[in-house]
Order: structure tokens, then C-alpha cells, then sequence
């Protein structure tokens, strides 16, 4: 009876992940269609782009399930994580440049260090603060925008309408206690190839 229970759980909480409640998937929060700028066709190639690469770095090692984390937006490849050696930032920067139809790609990936509970905990809490903050403030669509933290360093990609809303987020950004560095990586509507009508 516990086995069919616990199997029962485990299928609901798979397929809950699947629902179209929101744009949360394995890599995070994504851009919500709705708000998005970029037109559908450009939507549809980031979406493809990233699932190719994300598929091939799996492939490379299954660790990297959890380790890396990619986002495409406008064909520009953003990547954040941590690997164990130099090397592998390499083969997965070499894989990022390889995937159809890509215009840049940003390698944000850290060599590991020794396992920091305390270092882990903070990074979480400025990402949390950072995420609540976009969210109330009303001159910033926070749907629009994916947040990394490491050592301090927080990593913002998305996209802009305008640039005093670029501007805000980097400043509510940098407006958290202990934050040590902002790397924003945000385009604005304006930069986009194609944009909705």
C-alpha cells in the first residue's frame, strides 16, 4: 500500500510540473508569452535553441541536470552554473556556439569550489530578496527576467521595454545588502531582430 501511495505521489508531482499554469520549468522560471516582446516565430526558435542545447550538455553528462543552467533570448545564449574543471566550461562553451542560430553566447559558469552552506544560503536570500522586490514594484514586469546569485554576484538576463526599466532593475539590484556585484545582461525591446506587432 505505501508503494502504490508513494508512486501515486511522485506521478502527481511529475505531471504538476507539466501544467500550463505558468512558464516555471527544469531551468526556471522562463519568459511568460504573454508579456514577452519578442514576436512568436522568435519565441518558438529561443525555445528550440535552448532545449537543444540544454538536451546536448545533458548528454555530455547528467550532472549538469542540475549544474547548468541555460536561457535564449533573441538567439543569445546565457549560461550559468558551476563545473568541476576548467575543461568542462570549455566543451560546454564550444557546444553553446555550435547551436543552430545563435548570435552570442554569455559563459557565466564558475570552476566548483568547496561546498559553502552559509555562502549557498546568503546567494538564495539576495535572489529571493531581489525576485520579491522586482515583483512589487510596478515599473518592472519580473516575468521578464531570470536571477542567478553566486558569491554575492547577482546574474540578471532578460528583457526591457524600456531602458528606465533596465535601469530599475539593476538599481533595486544593487540596492541589496551584501550584493557584491551586478552582471545584467538585459536587452531592450528596441535590440530585439523581431518584435511583436
Amino acid at each position: 500500500m505505501k508503494t502504490k501511495l508513494l508512486i501515486f505521489f511522485f506521478i502527481v508531482l511529475i505531471s504538476s510540473g507539466c501544467a500550463g499554469v505558468s512558464s516555471k520549468g527544469i531551468f526556471g522560471t522562463g519568459v511568460s508569452v504573454a508579456l514577452d516582446p519578442r514576436s512568436l516565430g522568435t519565441q518558438i526558435d529561443d525555445s528550440i535553441m535552448q532545449k537543444n542545447l540544454s538536451a546536448r550538455i545533458i548528454l555530455l553528462d547528467k550532472k549538469y541536470i542540475i549544474s547548468i543552467k541555460s536561457k535564449v533570448l533573441d538567439g543569445r545564449i546565457f549560461i550559468t552554473g558551476k563545473v568541476d574543471n576548467p575543461e568542462e566550461k570549455l566543451k560546454i562553451t564550444k557546444m553553446a556556439w555550435e547551436t543552430d542560430g545563435v548570435r552570442s553566447v554569455r559563459n557565466d559558469i564558475k570552476v566548483k569550489e568547496e561546498f559553502n552552506f552559509k555562502q549557498s544560503a546568503k546567494d538564495i536570500m539576495i535572489t529571493s530578496q531581489l525576485r520579491t522586490a522586482m515583483i512589487l514594484n510596478k515599473n518592472i514586469k519580473a516575468t521578464n527576467y531570470q536571477i542567478d546569485t553566486y558569491k554575492n554576484k547577482i546574474y540578471i538576463y532578460g528583457i526591457a521595454i524600456t531602458s528606465d526599466e533596465k535601469n530599475e532593475v539593476i538599481s533595486e539590484a544593487k540596492e541589496i545588502l551584501d550584493v557584491a556585484d551586478v552582471i545584467a545582461s538585459i536587452l531592450l525591446v528596441d535590440d530585439l531582430r523581431i518584435q511583436k506587432n
